[in-house]
Protein backbone atom coordinates (compact mmCIF):
# COMPACT_ATOMS: atom_id res chain seq x y z
CA UNK A 1 0.00 0.00 0.00
CA UNK A 2 1.89 3.04 -1.53
CA UNK A 3 -0.16 5.42 0.36
CA UNK A 4 0.46 4.46 3.72
CA UNK A 5 4.14 5.63 3.49
CA UNK A 6 3.30 8.65 1.59
CA UNK A 7 3.55 6.77 -1.83
CA UNK A 8 3.64 7.73 -5.41
CA UNK A 9 -0.53 7.36 -5.75
CA UNK A 10 -3.31 7.44 -2.83
CA UNK A 11 -4.58 3.84 -2.25
CA UNK A 12 -7.81 2.27 -0.85
CA UNK A 13 -6.01 2.97 2.67
CA UNK A 14 -5.71 6.06 2.31
CA UNK A 15 -9.31 6.26 1.33
CA UNK A 16 -10.62 4.19 4.52
CA UNK A 17 -8.61 6.95 6.28
CA UNK A 18 -10.24 9.94 5.54
CA UNK A 19 -14.20 8.55 5.88
CA UNK A 20 -15.89 10.03 8.85
CA UNK A 21 -18.36 7.49 10.79
CA UNK A 22 -21.05 8.85 8.15
CA UNK A 23 -19.42 7.36 5.64
CA UNK A 24 -18.09 10.81 4.08
CA UNK A 25 -14.81 12.51 4.08
CA UNK A 26 -13.78 13.87 7.11
CA UNK A 27 -12.33 17.18 8.24
CA UNK A 28 -8.56 16.07 7.99
CA UNK A 29 -6.06 17.38 11.09
CA UNK A 30 -2.90 18.70 9.27
CA UNK A 31 -0.33 17.89 11.72
CA UNK A 32 2.01 17.96 9.36
CA UNK A 33 1.54 21.74 8.30
CA UNK A 34 4.28 23.39 9.12
CA UNK A 35 3.86 27.53 10.04
CA UNK A 36 6.03 29.57 7.45
CA UNK A 37 5.25 33.40 7.61
CA UNK A 38 7.81 34.24 5.24
CA UNK A 39 5.45 33.30 2.40
CA UNK A 40 2.77 35.43 3.49
CA UNK A 41 5.76 38.48 3.55
CA UNK A 42 7.56 37.75 0.91
CA UNK A 43 6.36 40.44 -1.96
CA UNK A 44 6.73 39.06 -5.88
CA UNK A 45 7.84 40.72 -9.16
CA UNK A 46 7.88 39.63 -12.59
CA UNK A 47 11.83 38.82 -13.73
CA UNK A 48 13.50 40.68 -16.47
CA UNK A 49 14.74 37.65 -17.84
CA UNK A 50 12.35 34.71 -19.03
CA UNK A 51 14.65 32.44 -16.65
CA UNK A 52 14.94 35.18 -13.49
CA UNK A 53 16.30 38.59 -12.97
CA UNK A 54 19.25 40.72 -13.55
CA UNK A 55 19.82 43.36 -11.28
CA UNK A 56 22.78 46.50 -11.20
CA UNK A 57 24.47 47.25 -8.58
CA UNK A 58 26.67 50.45 -8.25
CA UNK A 59 30.03 48.74 -6.99
CA UNK A 60 31.69 52.37 -6.65
CA UNK A 61 31.62 55.64 -6.61
CA UNK A 62 33.52 58.48 -8.25
CA UNK A 63 36.04 60.83 -6.31
CA UNK A 64 35.59 64.58 -6.99
CA UNK A 65 38.48 67.22 -7.74
CA UNK A 66 38.68 69.83 -5.79
CA UNK A 67 39.51 72.83 -8.10
CA UNK A 68 41.73 75.43 -8.66
CA UNK A 69 41.85 78.69 -10.81
CA UNK A 70 42.73 77.85 -14.32
CA UNK A 71 42.95 74.18 -13.64
CA UNK A 72 41.49 71.27 -15.29
CA UNK A 73 39.42 67.93 -13.66
CA UNK A 74 40.17 64.89 -14.11
CA UNK A 75 36.93 62.72 -15.33
CA UNK A 76 35.72 60.53 -13.48
CA UNK A 77 32.89 57.72 -13.50
CA UNK A 78 30.90 55.28 -11.08
CA UNK A 79 31.62 51.58 -11.25
CA UNK A 80 28.32 49.16 -11.50
CA UNK A 81 28.21 45.46 -11.52
CA UNK A 82 25.47 42.45 -13.02
CA UNK A 83 23.99 39.84 -10.65
CA UNK A 84 21.40 37.20 -12.41
CA UNK A 85 19.16 35.55 -9.96
CA UNK A 86 17.43 32.47 -11.76
CA UNK A 87 13.80 30.67 -10.49
CA UNK A 88 13.48 27.34 -10.09
CA UNK A 89 11.06 24.83 -11.67
CA UNK A 90 8.95 23.26 -8.33
CA UNK A 91 6.28 20.67 -10.11
CA UNK A 92 4.15 18.15 -8.89
CA UNK A 93 1.97 15.84 -10.68
CA UNK A 94 -1.31 13.91 -8.59
CA UNK A 95 -3.17 10.68 -9.92
CA UNK A 96 -6.14 9.12 -8.52
CA UNK A 97 -7.44 6.24 -9.92
CA UNK A 98 -11.16 7.23 -11.55
CA UNK A 99 -12.36 3.86 -9.60
CA UNK A 100 -11.03 5.14 -5.98
CA UNK A 101 -12.22 8.36 -6.39
CA UNK A 102 -15.72 6.94 -7.02
CA UNK A 103 -16.11 5.11 -4.39
CA UNK A 104 -16.08 8.07 -2.01
CA UNK A 105 -19.68 9.34 -1.51
CA UNK A 106 -17.96 12.50 -2.67
CA UNK A 107 -15.65 12.31 -5.03
CA UNK A 108 -14.83 16.25 -5.18
CA UNK A 109 -13.98 16.29 -1.39
CA UNK A 110 -11.91 13.42 -1.74
CA UNK A 111 -9.68 14.86 -4.91
CA UNK A 112 -9.97 18.80 -2.59
CA UNK A 113 -8.11 16.62 0.37
CA UNK A 114 -5.59 15.66 -1.38
CA UNK A 115 -4.89 18.59 -3.24
CA UNK A 116 -4.56 20.04 0.28
CA UNK A 117 -1.79 17.86 0.88
CA UNK A 118 0.02 18.73 -2.29
CA UNK A 119 -0.17 22.55 -1.69
CA UNK A 120 1.46 22.25 2.00
CA UNK A 121 4.42 20.32 0.43
CA UNK A 122 4.94 23.15 -1.94
CA UNK A 123 4.80 25.96 0.70
CA UNK A 124 7.26 24.00 3.02
CA UNK A 125 9.31 23.22 -0.08
CA UNK A 126 9.63 26.84 -1.20
CA UNK A 127 9.78 28.10 2.46
CA UNK A 128 12.85 26.06 3.33
CA UNK A 129 14.58 26.93 -0.07
CA UNK A 130 14.21 30.58 0.77
CA UNK A 131 16.52 30.04 3.40
CA UNK A 132 18.87 26.89 2.71
CA UNK A 133 18.59 26.79 -1.44
CA UNK A 134 22.40 26.76 -3.06
CA UNK A 135 22.38 26.61 -6.64
CA UNK A 136 26.28 25.65 -6.24
CA UNK A 137 24.60 22.57 -4.91
CA UNK A 138 21.37 22.11 -6.19
CA UNK A 139 21.64 23.96 -9.29
CA UNK A 140 17.55 23.31 -10.17
CA UNK A 141 16.88 24.99 -7.04
CA UNK A 142 16.71 28.78 -6.63
CA UNK A 143 19.65 30.88 -4.07
CA UNK A 144 18.47 31.41 -0.78
CA UNK A 145 19.20 33.54 2.37
CA UNK A 146 21.58 31.17 4.03
CA UNK A 147 24.43 30.64 1.18
CA UNK A 148 24.44 34.38 0.40
CA UNK A 149 25.29 35.32 3.98
CA UNK A 150 27.29 32.64 4.71
CA UNK A 151 30.60 33.91 7.53
CA UNK A 152 30.27 34.87 10.83
CA UNK A 153 32.25 37.99 10.12
CA UNK A 154 30.12 39.32 7.18
CA UNK A 155 29.45 43.15 7.38
CA UNK A 156 25.42 42.20 7.41
CA UNK A 157 26.04 38.86 9.65
CA UNK A 158 25.90 38.70 13.76
CA UNK A 159 27.53 35.94 15.80
CA UNK A 160 25.62 35.14 18.99
CA UNK A 161 28.50 33.24 20.43
CA UNK A 162 26.72 30.16 20.68
CA UNK A 163 29.35 27.18 21.34
CA UNK A 164 29.94 23.22 20.91
CA UNK A 165 31.03 23.14 17.42
CA UNK A 166 29.02 20.80 15.50
CA UNK A 167 25.38 21.06 13.58
CA UNK A 168 23.54 22.29 16.21
CA UNK A 169 22.79 26.11 15.59
CA UNK A 170 20.04 28.04 14.05
CA UNK A 171 19.38 31.60 12.98
CA UNK A 172 17.39 34.12 13.32
CA UNK A 173 16.72 37.20 10.41
CA UNK A 174 15.78 40.22 10.23
CA UNK A 175 14.44 41.04 6.76
CA UNK A 176 13.17 44.23 4.46
CA UNK A 177 10.84 43.47 1.60
CA UNK A 178 10.46 45.54 -1.08
CA UNK A 179 10.73 45.92 -4.82
CA UNK A 180 14.21 47.78 -4.18
CA UNK A 181 15.56 45.48 -1.55
CA UNK A 182 14.56 41.89 -1.24
CA UNK A 183 11.84 40.21 -3.37
CA UNK A 184 10.39 37.19 -4.97
CA UNK A 185 10.56 36.66 -8.93
CA UNK A 186 8.39 34.64 -11.33
CA UNK A 187 10.20 34.54 -15.29
CA UNK A 188 9.29 37.22 -17.44
CA UNK A 189 6.13 36.52 -19.53
CA UNK A 190 4.94 34.05 -17.04
CA UNK A 191 2.47 34.38 -13.43
CA UNK A 192 2.86 34.79 -9.76
CA UNK A 193 3.17 31.69 -7.38
CA UNK A 194 1.56 28.29 -7.44
CA UNK A 195 -0.18 26.86 -11.13
CA UNK A 196 -3.01 24.20 -10.21
CA UNK A 197 -3.95 22.62 -13.54
CA UNK A 198 -7.14 19.86 -12.46
CA UNK A 199 -8.86 17.75 -14.62
CA UNK A 200 -12.96 17.20 -14.54
CA UNK A 201 -12.56 14.39 -16.14
CA UNK A 202 -10.81 11.25 -16.38
CA UNK A 203 -7.45 11.24 -17.90
CA UNK A 204 -6.11 8.03 -19.42
CA UNK A 205 -2.55 7.33 -17.91
CA UNK A 206 -0.56 4.23 -17.56
CA UNK A 207 1.11 2.26 -14.72
CA UNK A 208 4.81 1.65 -14.26
CA UNK A 209 4.62 -0.92 -16.61
CA UNK A 210 2.86 1.16 -19.30
CA UNK A 211 -0.70 -0.66 -18.74
CA UNK A 212 -3.39 1.98 -19.38
CA UNK A 213 -5.74 3.04 -16.93
CA UNK A 214 -8.08 6.60 -16.18
CA UNK A 215 -7.55 9.02 -13.21
CA UNK A 216 -7.94 12.39 -12.61
CA UNK A 217 -4.95 14.26 -12.35
CA UNK A 218 -3.88 17.44 -11.46
CA UNK A 219 -0.53 19.25 -12.60
CA UNK A 220 0.79 21.56 -9.13
CA UNK A 221 4.07 24.00 -10.58
CA UNK A 222 5.50 27.13 -9.15
CA UNK A 223 8.35 28.80 -11.01
CA UNK A 224 9.75 31.33 -8.20
CA UNK A 225 13.24 32.93 -7.24
CA UNK A 226 14.79 35.29 -4.95
CA UNK A 227 15.94 38.63 -6.07
CA UNK A 228 18.89 40.48 -2.55
CA UNK A 229 18.65 44.02 -4.67
CA UNK A 230 20.49 45.88 -1.57
CA UNK A 231 22.74 43.08 0.33
CA UNK A 232 22.33 45.96 3.37
CA UNK A 233 18.87 45.26 3.47
CA UNK A 234 19.31 41.75 5.55
CA UNK A 235 20.54 40.72 9.06
CA UNK A 236 21.51 37.41 9.66
CA UNK A 237 21.77 36.69 13.45
CA UNK A 238 23.83 33.01 13.69
CA UNK A 239 25.60 30.85 16.16
CA UNK A 240 22.03 30.30 18.10
CA UNK A 241 23.24 26.73 20.27
CA UNK A 242 19.99 24.70 20.51
CA UNK A 243 21.75 22.03 21.99
CA UNK A 244 24.16 21.79 25.27
CA UNK A 245 25.49 25.16 25.97
CA UNK A 246 22.60 26.80 24.12
CA UNK A 247 22.18 30.32 23.93
CA UNK A 248 18.78 32.43 22.75
CA UNK A 249 18.04 35.67 20.59
CA UNK A 250 17.85 38.62 22.97
CA UNK A 251 17.40 42.35 23.01
CA UNK A 252 20.10 42.82 22.25
CA UNK A 253 20.82 40.97 19.16
CA UNK A 254 17.79 42.08 17.97
CA UNK A 255 19.27 45.54 18.56
CA UNK A 256 22.55 45.34 17.05
CA UNK A 257 20.43 43.72 13.94
CA UNK A 258 18.05 46.81 13.72
CA UNK A 259 21.06 49.12 13.75
CA UNK A 260 23.05 47.56 10.97
CA UNK A 261 20.50 48.21 8.80
CA UNK A 262 20.76 52.20 7.61
CA UNK A 263 17.42 53.83 7.81
CA UNK A 264 17.04 54.48 4.35
CA UNK A 265 17.07 51.08 3.54
CA UNK A 266 14.61 50.19 6.23
CA UNK A 267 12.04 52.72 4.67
CA UNK A 268 12.20 51.04 1.54
CA UNK A 269 10.03 48.70 2.46
CA UNK A 270 8.29 46.36 5.37
CA UNK A 271 10.84 44.77 7.70
CA UNK A 272 10.29 41.72 9.73
CA UNK A 273 12.25 39.45 11.76
CA UNK A 274 11.91 35.46 11.51
CA UNK A 275 12.64 32.71 13.60
CA UNK A 276 11.86 29.30 14.65
CA UNK A 277 9.38 28.01 17.34
CA UNK A 278 12.35 27.43 19.57
CA UNK A 279 13.55 31.26 19.53
CA UNK A 280 10.17 32.34 19.16
CA UNK A 281 9.22 30.86 22.72
CA UNK A 282 12.19 31.90 24.49
CA UNK A 283 11.92 35.53 23.29
CA UNK A 284 8.39 35.23 24.30
CA UNK A 285 9.20 33.94 27.89
CA UNK A 286 12.01 36.31 27.95
CA UNK A 287 9.52 39.69 27.08
CA UNK A 288 7.41 37.61 30.42
CA UNK A 289 10.12 37.73 32.88
CA UNK A 290 10.13 39.81 35.88
CA UNK A 291 14.32 40.03 35.77
CA UNK A 292 14.36 40.24 31.57
CA UNK A 293 11.09 42.56 30.93
CA UNK A 294 12.69 45.69 31.53
CA UNK A 295 14.92 44.81 28.78
CA UNK A 296 12.79 43.69 26.02
CA UNK A 297 9.04 44.78 25.41
CA UNK A 298 7.20 43.11 22.61
CA UNK A 299 3.78 44.23 21.53
CA UNK A 300 0.15 42.49 20.32
CA UNK A 301 -2.26 43.78 17.54
CA UNK A 302 -4.57 42.20 15.41
CA UNK A 303 -3.81 42.12 11.58
CA UNK A 304 -6.91 40.52 9.61
CA UNK A 305 -8.68 38.81 12.55
CA UNK A 306 -4.73 37.18 13.66
CA UNK A 307 -2.71 38.14 16.65
CA UNK A 308 0.92 39.69 15.46
CA UNK A 309 3.31 39.95 18.19
CA UNK A 310 5.82 43.15 17.45
CA UNK A 311 9.30 44.22 18.88
CA UNK A 312 10.18 47.87 17.83
CA UNK A 313 6.96 47.97 15.94
CA UNK A 314 8.60 44.89 13.74
CA UNK A 315 6.51 41.99 13.01
CA UNK A 316 8.21 38.31 14.81
CA UNK A 317 7.47 35.60 12.15
CA UNK A 318 7.58 32.17 13.43
CA UNK A 319 9.39 30.06 10.64
CA UNK A 320 9.34 26.15 10.99
CA UNK A 321 11.76 25.86 8.20
CA UNK A 322 14.61 27.17 9.76
CA UNK A 323 15.94 24.59 11.31
CA UNK A 324 17.91 24.24 14.58
CA UNK A 325 20.58 21.94 12.92
CA UNK A 326 22.34 24.47 10.96
CA UNK A 327 26.24 24.27 10.71
CA UNK A 328 28.55 26.35 12.94
CA UNK A 329 29.01 29.98 10.63
CA UNK A 330 32.72 30.97 11.23
CA UNK A 331 35.11 33.49 10.04
CA UNK A 332 35.53 34.16 6.06
CA UNK A 333 38.27 31.55 4.59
Amino acid sequence: MAGLAGGVNPTLYDLNKRLAPDGKIDQIIEVLNDTNEILMDMSFQEGNLPTGNKTTIRTGLPTPTWRALYQGVQPTSSQTAQVTDTCGMLEANSEVDKKLAELANNKQEFLYSELLGQMEGFNQEVASTLFYGDVLTNPEKFHGLAPRYPYDDAPMVIDAGGTGGGSIYTSVWLVVWGPQTCFGIFPKGSKAGLQIMTNDTPQRVTDASGYPYYAYTTNLNWDVGLVVRDWRAIVRICNLATTGTSNVISNDLLIQAFHKIPPEVMRMGRPAVYMNRGQMESLDRAANTASAGKAITLTETVEGGKPVTRWRGIPLRRCDAILETEAELTATP
